[in-house]
């Protein structure tokens, strides 16, 4: 009988995979379809996500609680920028909760939330939407290869 490759650094894995929150509510999910497949360390899992996966054979089932620290980080106070009302367009109506795109000084696109709205300016959150939040990560390890193997 041959010993099953545990996860490890550089494994391709391909698991199943649900991202809840303390309450039950589901965040993401691919249960129901296609198994996703990366390679550990190539940046597709967050190390918290990682890290738990490490030592686990195809088919082990594991839910972990990743605290924010190892997930999404805690909202930092500097990513909430205020804005004037002016620099949106006109046409769109500007309230709590709306997401909205826009461009670092890169021009890369950034999403932000909108936070608060008065007559004379717009807060807008760009921390991560799960920053704070402690999740549950349940997995299915549906097969484990070594390093290297190709896609």
């Amino acid at each position: 009988m041959t010993e099953l490759l545990r996860i490890g650094a550089g494994s391709r894995v391909t698991l199943h995979f649900a991202i809840k929150l303390e309450d039950g509510t589901e965040v993401d999910s691919n249960f129901k379809g296609a198994p996703a497949s990366f390679v550990m360390g190539d940046g597709n899992l967050l190390p918290g996500f990682e890290q738990v996966l490490m030592g686990m054979v195809r088919g082990d089932a594991a839910t972990h609680s990743i605290a924010p620290e190892k997930g999404f980080g805690q909202p930092n106070p500097a990513n909430i920028q205020t804005f004037k009302p002016e620099q949106f367009d006109p046409e769109v109506t500007l309230e709590p909760g709306l997401v909205m795109t826009f461009q670092d000084a890169a021009n890369t696109d950034l999403p932000g939330v909108i936070a608060e709205v008065t007559d004379t300016q717009v807060k807008v959150d760009f921390n991560h939407p799960l920053a704070g939040r402690t999740l549950d990560f349940e997995v299915k390890i549906i097969a484990v290869e070594p390093a290297g193997v190709a896609e």
